[in-house]
């Protein structure tokens, strides 16, 4: 539902967003099996990213989007040192920016815009690759989902900005 962009809330969360980078992009080629940590990849409009097994027409999930403050947030939550981004399954690891306040939002991420579709949340896969209490510790901090609306290259240091 879109919002009333004349109720003060909608004001603050169309304010604007500083900008974010890409620090790291990982493809999904198949269930269970480990990331493709690339420098670059296609998106295309309505399908996804290029060699990711999520890519597909009209899907609300076609790219997991994970903030790097975020990782360092689970690893604390588990006492740990350090989670790597192979381990949260994500497409691409941001910094800089809040993907929360993409909610609903349009965004330029190198030469593609895509669409913020919903949060991530974990699945129960977390207890397995991150241990007891991996779920709990990703709850809150597992980043969004997006559609891709306009296909582009999107590589390492992209910026990422919202545009409407």
């Amino acid at each position: 539902m879109p919002l009333n962009p004349e109720s003060p809330i909608a004001k603050l969360m169309l304010a604007p967003v500083h900008p974010g980078k890409v620090v790291w992009l990982g493809l999904r080629a198949v269930r269970r099996e480990p990331l493709r940590v690339v420098d670059t990849v296609a998106a295309r409009a309505g399908n996804g990213l290029e060699g990711d097994r999520y890519g597909r027409v009209g899907g609300n999930r076609q790219v997991t989007l994970i903030q790097a403050e975020s990782l360092a947030a689970i690893a604390s939550h588990l006492g740990k040192d350090a989670v790597s981004p192979l381990d949260l399954r994500r497409n691409i690891v941001t910094s800089g920016i809040n993907l929360l306040a993409l909610k609903a939002r349009r965004f330029r991420i190198g030469d593609a815009i895509l669409e913020a579709s919903g949060e991530c949340h974990p699945c129960s896969r977390m207890e397995e690759i991150l241990g007891t209490g991996g779920y709990n510790a990703v709850r809150g901090f597992g980043g969004i989902t997006a559609r891709v609306i306009e296909g582009g290259t999107i590589g390492l240091s992209s910026v990422i900005v919202p545009i409407d």
